[in-house]
């Protein structure tokens, strides 16, 4: 018998937000740019590029005006944007009224996104907010980036575990999910933020979602590779039905509260590679990822944690080597 999982997917690549957030070195607006060009150029129809919150805590997106400005004005890939999903971070309320300035200006990105943990401790520590507090904000702020024409989407972590708490209970997740949507989410990211989930816990509670809310187009399954299970996890998300992904080139990023040796989401080039073997269509240039991959780190001075981006695809004809 054959595996079950969808023929064509959906791909977020998050490397200029998400892979540079607790980068030591201040990424240049420059390079950024270039990954985030190159990105819509390789077939991605949706990034993430970076967080407009404050920049004394966040450092690396102090350019946060400057790139959405320069990515707007971009004559490489202008003319492609209006297909091309931008998102940004806005974890509180200024970040959200930046976003909602930009749009006036005409640089805002398309959909924002606003994070919640079932974990009440994870959730402080990211937000500074209680829960209560959180979902009253979100529902102040969600019609007015409605207003401004962004979409939002809505996080929910810590489903699977919690890295300061401990176990966790996936049916809250569910809850949460539907919470975001009746307050006006356009659609969900379910975040491994710790890389608690183990696959059969993955396919569980994907197959829970799209008990409950069976449109696709609603969910966004984000994983990290904390424990190396990614890919494993990508796998049984697609079993369950998921079709809309999200990565990093090189398998950077993660929660800036642990160790940046043990974090880092799903790699962009090995999940691209791998979908690719399997027969979905990935809508995105395979070679090309590669070697954006390849190139990412010599921006970042170091190996990355992509296989395929050395190995490669599978050749497809004889070498001639015996």
């Amino acid at each position: 018998m054959e595996l079950k999982y969808p023929k064509k997917v959906v791909l977020g690549d998050i490397t200029v937000r998400d892979g540079f957030q607790h980068e030591e070195k201040f990424i240049p607006t420059d390079a950024k740019l270039w990954l985030a060009e190159e990105l819509i150029l390789a077939g991605f129809k949706r990034l993430e590029v970076t967080n407009f919150g404050n920049p004394r805590v966040m450092p690396q997106f102090k350019d946060a005006d400057d790139l959405s400005k320069r990515l707007h004005a971009s004559k490489k890939v202008g003319h492609l944007l209006k297909d091309v999903e931008i998102t940004a971070i806005t974890i509180r309320e200024k970040a959200v009224e930046r976003t909602i300035q930009a749009c006036k200006e005409g640089y805002g990105p398309d959909r924002i996104l606003f994070m919640v943990s079932t974990s009440e401790s994870h959730h402080r520590t990211n937000s500074g907010l209680s829960l209560e507090e959180y979902w009253k904000m979100c529902e102040t702020y969600i019609p007015k980036a409605h207003d401004a024409g962004m979409k939002v989407c809505g996080t929910v972590s810590t489903i699977w575990g919690c890295p300061i708490e401990g176990p966790t209970e996936m049916k809250k997740a569910v809850e949460f999910t539907q919470r975001w949507l009746d307050i006006g989410a356009d659609d969900i990211e379910h975040a491994d933020h710790d890389g608690s989930a183990p696959p059969n816990k993955v396919y569980e509670y994907y197959s829970m979602i799209l008990d409950a809310i069976p449109d696709p187009t609603k969910h966004v399954a984000h994983f990290h590779v904390t424990r190396g299970w990614g890919l494993a996890n990508v796998l049984a998300a697609l079993q369950a039905g998921i079709t809309h992904f999200e990565s990093t080139l090189g398998g950077t990023g993660g929660q800036y509260y642990q160790d940046p040796g043990i974090v880092g989401l799903v790699s962009t080039e090995d999940m691209v590679v791998m979908m690719d073997e399997m027969g979905i269509d990935t809508g995105v240039d395979v070679d090309r990822v590669l070697r954006i991959g390849r190139m990412l780190e010599k921006i970042l001075g170091r190996r990355l944690r992509s296989e395929c981006a050395h190995t490669g695809r599978i050749p497809k004809g004889l070498t001639g080597r015996g």
